[in-house]
């Protein structure tokens, strides 16, 4: 079986997953009791950013809602090139709501919104420097 760490770099697979919550202590603290997700806080500069672990892998994190509504969970898909794959959902009805930009020290990202309204992340990682 391969590991997360090489799966999450693999074209196509689900990559990575974010809630932005309005209260992201109360949801972590939420998580935690209910799956035993560990929390490592880093600032980014616009508030903490909390990501999640299971044992000793991160899959995800929990930001600060920054645009009213509904508390959501965000799915990435890891793609080739963010680029490419942006006017390739375009040319087949997407609307992209955000990006294409660079994440210092981790990706290429953009979102996207499908012809039926779901919204996706996509993500080209840069290479690792391990």
């Amino acid at each position: 079986m391969q590991d997360y760490n090489d799966v999450y770099m693999t074209p196509g697979a689900f990559s990575w997953n974010e809630l932005s919550s309005p209260d992201p202590k109360a949801a972590c603290d939420f998580y935690r009791s209910l799956f035993g997700w560990s929390f490592d806080t880093m600032n980014m500069g616009q508030g903490d950013y909390h990501v999640i672990k299971v044992g000793e892998t991160a899959v995800g994190g929990v930001m600060t809602q920054q645009q009213p509504g509904p508390a959501m969970w965000g799915a990435y898909v890891t793609v080739e090139s963010c680029d490419a794959s942006v006017e390739k959902a375009k040319g087949l009805g997407a609307t992209v709501c955000a990006g294409p930009f660079d994440i210092p020290t981790v990706g290429r990202m953009a979102v996207l919104q499908d012809p039926q309204g779901a919204v996706i992340q996509v993500i080209s990682y840069f290479p690792r420097t391990e």
